[in-house]
């Protein structure tokens, strides 16, 4: 396989343009978990030529972090591994704090996890308003001097934000979600990451499955799982989301002899200077990855997606449900 890679500024390995995400694998709002076939995943994953491995504390409180821990043991210098900081979880709920005390207490936390003494590259969930940027910023600052992280990032930041954070640091990357069918950051972030040299981590990619061509109109959810909170996994949006993929698949198909899968991640990596989060939970989830590699999307594709997208989903809706609380 031909991987295609990237830099991130501070990290010096290349690093692949497609990479693991693994929120389901820390279970919690997926249904549960298999340990076992979550670290097969990830070495399965590393087999392919995939080196970025995305996770975060909160997925799974803490779970998450560890089975990426188990998995990279004795293989840790052939993964890069951007983990995340600044949400805490208790009897309330999940909050975002990003006071320098929980971050100094999340970096220990997360490399013990890990089984690690330093993350690539460390990301700053969501924006935390109750603390000054410059406070956050400065700690995650002392961390890179420390030698216990190698580049600094944040997610689901507006422009702004990201100029009140870097007077501070230097930014190295943003993690929106962006995928086919949310694309809000095309009218702020994506363009300010074009200008400023950072590198997006679209999460959600294949939009939380959608995207991959597995489901139809009968495919329920287990559990906690965070799809039956989700807008689109709601009739009648579910059916106007089936419909698209239906006809992103035929174009996918006709076109390129491709699966709707790879057209969706080909679409993210065409965009700019991305890197396109597959969530995988189990190895054969990975299969086709390599079929996103290799080949672009024309304009005349790129202006007949856009048109089937408009005249397929009429109702749409973003990701807003998945935001978590101020304290």
């Amino acid at each position: 396989m031909n991987v295609e890679t990237t830099r991130i500024d501070g990290i010096p390995t290349p690093v692949s343009r497609i990479g693991l995400g693994t929120w389901a694998i820390g279970g919690w709002m997926w249904g549960g978990a298999d340990d076992n076939a979550s670290v097969a995943t990830i070495r399965s994953a590393l087999d392919q030529g995939i080196n970025l491995i995305d996770t975060a504390p909160v997925y799974g409180f803490g779970h998450s972090e560890e089975v990426v821990g188990k998995a990279l043991a004795g293989m840790r210098q052939h993964a890069v591994i951007a983990t995340k900081v600044a949400l805490e979880w208790g009897d309330g709920g999940v909050r975002r704090n990003s006071t320098p005390a929980r971050i100094r207490q999340e970096i220990e936390d997360s490399l013990r996890r890990l089984r690690t003494d330093y993350i690539d590259l460390y990301q700053v969930h969501w924006p935390d308003t109750l603390v000054p940027f410059e406070d956050t910023a400065a700690e995650l600052e002392k961390l890179r001097a420390e030698g216990k992280i190698l580049a600094i990032g944040v997610s689901n930041y507006s422009p702004a934000q990201m100029d009140a954070f870097s007077a501070t640091t230097m930014l190295a990357a943003v993690q929106p979600p962006y995928n086919l069918f949310e694309r809000a950051i095309e009218a702020d972030v994506l363009p300010y990451a074009r200008d400023e040299g950072l590198v997006v981590l679209a999460y959600g990619a294949l939009c939380r499955g959608l995207l991959s061509g597995r489901m139809n109109a009968s495919t329920t959810f287990d559990g906690d799982d965070l799809r039956n909170a989700d807008p689109k996994f709601r009739q009648p949006r579910f059916a106007q989301y089936l419909a698209a993929v239906d006809a992103l698949a035929e174009l996918a198909r006709e076109r390129h002899g491709k699966s709707v899968l790879a057209l969706a991640i080909r679409w993210v990596l065409d965009q700019g200077p991305t890197i396109a989060l597959w969530g995988a939970r189990r190895p054969d989830q990975l299969r086709g990855i390599g079929d996103a590699y290799g080949w672009r999307l024309s304009a005349q594709d790129l202006s007949d997606i856009d048109a089937l997208l408009a005249r397929h989903v009429t109702d749409p809706v973003g990701p807003e449900f998945m935001a978590p609380s101020l304290r």
